[in-house]
């Protein structure tokens, strides 16, 4: 579906059976009827958001300046898929915002908190709320921005999308206790507009986000904490792994450096996928 500059929203074809287009692109069209276009041309991306493995790529959103990640109390959530996020955000230079969602749940709030607090250690911006109760204190970290919001199922995008824009009725389903997790919603990325001058796009929930399309430099800059200890390891090609005089191991056991993040980085960069 492409939105036309009048507001008119149109179901547009792609060329060839594989779609290179990704919500927030601005495209030109040709239009076939008064029902349907072609799409012609994608217009060049300021950023574009896309996870992949080896053998394809899934683009995420395209023209984008800011990504939230909505983490939640329950179910829990995944510290390396976190980490995954912001690798990709940085690689965009994105803003970059965790959103701790359920916090009225008192009993796993706790937990979560913990669970974040290295990241506030490191300078990211985390905010906490219950949007089933209040999703207002959001919107002012949404103005001026082309948003995205990110996550696991189950974290409460969907919610959040339907407090912040009632019209909007997007789907929400339950959580399954039996897995600690959520149900996919959401089945395809979708723009919303905020005012003229911010927007927000929802996109399905994600259990993984490959990164093997961003080489080892570009994983180990997203690791942002790392970068004042650059170049201090014994070897230029350092890989932060068995390495004799590696400045991150060195400065990780004199706890400079949260060793759940050496870990994570170390695991990330040789997978990559």
């Amino acid at each position: 579906m492409v939105e036309l500059c009048d507001g008119e929203l149109l179901t547009c074809l792609t060329h060839g059976k594989k779609s290179e287009v990704a919500c927030g692109d601005i495209v030109e069209i040709q239009r076939i009827n008064n029902a349907q276009g072609v799409i012609k041309h994608i217009l060049p991306r300021q950023t574009l958001l896309y996870r992949s493995d080896a053998y394809r790529q899934k683009l995420i959103a395209a023209n984008i300046t800011q990504i939230i990640i909505v983490v939640a109390s329950k179910p829990s959530f995944c510290d390396e898929l976190l980490a995954r996020c912001l690798i990709a955000a940085h690689d965009q230079q994105l803003a970059t915002l965790i959103v701790l969602n359920k916090c009225d749940l008192l009993e796993e709030i706790t937990t979560a908190r913990s669970q974040l607090e290295t990241y506030r250690a490191i300078g990211y911006r985390v905010l906490e709320l219950s949007a089933k109760e209040n999703a207002s204190p959001l919107y002012p970290f949404l103005q001026g921005h082309t948003s995205i919001l990110v996550g696991q199922s189950g974290m409460g995008k969907s919610t959040l999308i339907n407090k912040l824009l009632p019209d909007a009725q997007v789907a929400t389903r339950e959580i399954s206790t039996a897995l600690n997790s959520g149900k996919h919603t959401t089945t395809h990325a979708r723009l919303y507009h905020l005012n003229t001058k911010s927007h927000l796009i929802d996109c399905p929930g994600v259990q993984a986000f490959g990164l093997h399309h961003l080489d080892f430099g570009a994983i180990e800059a997203g690791f942002v904490e790392f970068a004042a200890y650059h170049g201090q390891c014994r070897f230029h090609n350092c890989h932060h792994t068995h390495e004799p005089d590696c400045a991150l191991k060195k400065i990780e056991q004199e706890g400079k450096i949260d060793a759940r993040r050496l870990k994570l980085f170390q695991e990330i960069s040789q997978s990559r996928c």
